[in-house]
């Protein structure tokens, strides 16, 4: 079996500005009226609920969409938060109000590697419904097909040895057989931890200062994924 891909998405396959400048933002000033309109149906319940928990099981909606939207601005990595992120972004998508970047170096490469047979994963800190919608609804196009599938926060934080070993448990490969694209060196810190192959994304766009030599932390840096050889 060829060796199989496992990408993160923010300053990796797309640009972190994308995200920072109209995802976030859409998500903050949608917020409240979402919430007005949905919050008791049952899978927004859930996660209003959960947030709810974890801020001392305050019962406002408006309180929990006050303490929402600080964890936008703080980019907290929370899974209530990106569930409900999720599902406004839904929205905007389906409504054309802004379609997902994506670099044109990365989405060639998904395809010639997805062509050539090589399985494509993506694991993201967004909600896996986001991370659907995201590559649905592209500048490149849909590229959802060339997905085998997507993980996010419930195998686990993104900078823990453990979730990389359980994503290794739920895709059945060994360590050696994957290869982790990301540009947080700590993500990658945590997945050479478990056994995996890692590259350094290093886009100039995204991190106009070089991280190279130490700050590498000996992780292979590309600025492209044109640079990206998987079998190698």
């Amino acid at each position: 079996m060829k060796r199989t891909i496992l990408t993160d998405i923010e300053g990796t396959t797309s640009s972190i500005a994308f995200v920072k400048d109209v995802l976030f933002p859409y998500a903050r000033r949608a917020l409240p009226a979402f919430v007005r309109r949905h919050g008791d149906e049952p899978q927004v319940r859930k996660w209003l609920d959960a947030a709810a928990l974890d801020i001392g099981g305050v019962s406002s909606d408006e309180c929990i969409v006050e303490v929402l939207q600080q964890w936008i601005d703080q980019d907290r990595k929370h899974t209530a938060l990106k569930a409900l992120q999720g599902m406004i972004w839904r929205a905007g998508y389906e409504a054309a109000d802004f379609h997902a970047h994506v670099y044109p170096d990365a989405a060639q490469a998904l395809r010639q590697w997805h062509a050539a047979g090589h399985p494509l994963y993506v694991y993201s800190s967004g909600s896996v419904p986001a991370q659907r919608l995201f590559f649905a609804h592209t500048e490149a196009g849909d590229l959802t097909p060339l997905f085998s599938g997507y993980f996010d926060t419930e195998v686990g934080g993104k900078r823990e040895a453990q979730s990389y070993r359980n994503i290794l448990t739920a895709i059945g490969r060994e360590p050696g057989e994957v290869l982790f694209l990301s540009d947080v060196v700590e993500e990658l810190d945590a997945a050479r931890e478990a056994g995996l192959d890692t590259v350094l994304l290093d886009r100039p766009q995204d991190y106009p200062q070089p991280r190279t030599g130490e700050a590498a932390h000996g992780h292979r840096r590309v600025t492209s994924f044109a640079e990206i050889q998987p079998a190698a």
